[in-house]
């Protein structure tokens, strides 16, 4: 497995075709393993690479929570391209990884073609409540190990999937069993419970120059509003709803995913993603939140 050095970190990941680059982000329930359908996929017309976020072995496990914040997880990206010598790319994010890009698009634009986020948004609606989940669920590993979060593979942005793809939701369930429980907590702690939400980031948002594609399940009930505000704000930005589907779209309905997704980088590609155009009768503005 290779590794690169990364804000401060080593980072494993992998890459795997050629041409314009494409970078995944991955959940904070997932790992570099959750693309692997869209790296077999994308990787035959494009550059993909995959990594792990800092406290997912085999990436550096760091001891403090505090280096798992926001920025650091930007940074980290940002490392990822300059160690592969990439200086524009596309960048497909789900749920934390969404955060991520996202963010990572408001601090470098310039080095953004396209980005793709998808389940962003949870605890953006009542992120007080997610702090002190997330702190909860952090302690619990800590004090039982990964064992300890078998009830958060069982939630309801989840059980669509158990139900449908029994053997797929076995995979996805062994690979977050495997994860490194201080790593998890910590980014539990550092990240999930301390990022901003995107709300606070409406005027930044509102301002990025970005093509963005927004993906969610509609049975991801907790990204539904906060999907629906990033078109509202986003100029360039489009927003697809995969029917009866839960949180870990990319890897439950890989298939659609990879659809949405392809039709999206054509576009941007070609140059025909454009700003959401408004008609010259048309008197009224976007609403925000």
């Amino acid at each position: 497995m290779p590794t690169l050095s990364a804000d401060g970190v080593s980072i494993a990941y992998q890459e795997t075709g050629s041409g314009t680059p494409i970078v995944f982000c991955h959940e904070f329930a997932g790992s570099m393993d959750s693309w692997r359908m869209q790296v077999g996929y994308f990787s035959r017309r494009y550059r993909t690479i995959a990594y792990n976020a800092r406290g997912y072995a085999p990436s550096e496990v760091p001891a403090d929570a505090a280096m798992y914040e926001q920025e650091h997880q930007v940074a980290t990206l940002q490392g990822v391209l300059d160690a592969l010598g990439i200086e524009r790319a596309h960048l497909c994010g789900l749920s934390m990884g969404a955060h991520t890009v996202l963010n990572f698009a408001i601090a470098h634009p310039d080095r953004c073609l396209g980005v793709v986020a998808a389940g962003a948004g949870t605890g953006s609606a009542n992120p007080a409540l997610f702090r002190k989940e997330s702190e909860e669920r952090a302690a619990l590993l800590e004090k039982g190990g990964m064992a300890a979060m078998d009830s958060y593979l069982s939630g309801s942005t989840r059980i669509r999937f158990r139900h449908k793809d029994p053997n797929g939701w076995d995979e996805f369930a062994r690979l977050f069993m495997a994860h490194d429980a201080k790593g998890s907590a910590n980014t539990l702690r550092g990240f999930q419970g301390r990022r901003p939400t995107l709300y606070s980031r409406e005027e930044a948002f509102r301002a990025l120059p970005v093509p963005v594609l927004v993906v969610a399940g509609d049975e991801d009930d907790p990204c539904l509003e906060p999907g629906l505000f990033l078109k509202r704000v986003i100029p360039a930005c489009g927003l697809a709803l995969i029917p009866q589907t839960g949180h870990a779209c990319n890897i439950e309905e890989p298939g659609a995913f990879n659809a949405v997704v392809a039709e999206f980088l054509a576009q941007v590609d070609a140059g025909r993603w454009l700003p959401r155009p408004q008609g010259s009768g048309d008197s009224w503005a976007l609403p925000g939140r």
